[in-house]
């Protein structure tokens, strides 16, 4: 048994700095054949950051041209057209049964995938302007409730006052019997 031991103690060292040599050396040889997921993680939390940061740069002096307010406006239409849009062809059916059947027959024409992509496109769009706004949305501060200034009792409570008084004359504490 001492011959083995000092054989093996000679090829992974000794004691714990062995067992940490050991450890290392098999780590090493496992990240050959699967990658390091911790390491993995940390350089796409590094990619993702160092994209965002670029973005940020990249939009944080906002053009205010008459170019920029002009799109901006159009982005705003979409929506009130939709909405207003589906109650003007409430109205249509109304006083037009026979054209707004008509088109409906059309719409009914329409090819499968071509709704698919009107769908997309929609859904997209929405998706798009959904995600601009929770980006540009500012967190509100809370403060802590630690540095919120303590209130003052608004009615008296004898039991709590005698709690905080310190003890009596008798030397017993009042937390106890």
């Amino acid at each position: 048994m001492g011959l083995m031991g000092a054989g093996l103690r000679t090829l992974f060292g000794g004691g714990a700095a062995g067992a940490v040599a050991l450890g290392q050396t098999v780590g090493s040889v496992a990240e050959v054949f699967r990658a390091n997921a911790t390491r993995q993680m940390e350089l796409g939390h590094d990619a993702y950051m160092s994209a965002h940061a670029s973005h940020t740069a990249e939009f944080t002096h906002a053009r205010q041209g008459w170019f920029d307010g002009f799109v901006n406006g159009l982005n705003r239409l979409p929506r009130p057209l939709l909405a207003l849009g589906t109650l003007g062809l409430f109205v249509y059916a109304m006083a037009d049964p026979e054209g707004f059947a008509r088109r409906m027959r059309g719409l009914a024409e329409v090819p499968e995938p071509l709704w698919w992509l009107l769908g997309a496109v929609v859904a997209f769009y929405f998706g798009a302007r959904e995600a601009h706004h929770l980006r540009s949305h500012k967190p509100v501060i809370v403060p802590s409730p630690s540095a919120a200034p303590e209130a003052a009792p608004t009615t008296a409570n004898p039991a709590l006052d005698d709690w905080r008084r310190p003890a009596n004359d008798s030397g017993r504490d009042h937390h106890g019997p």
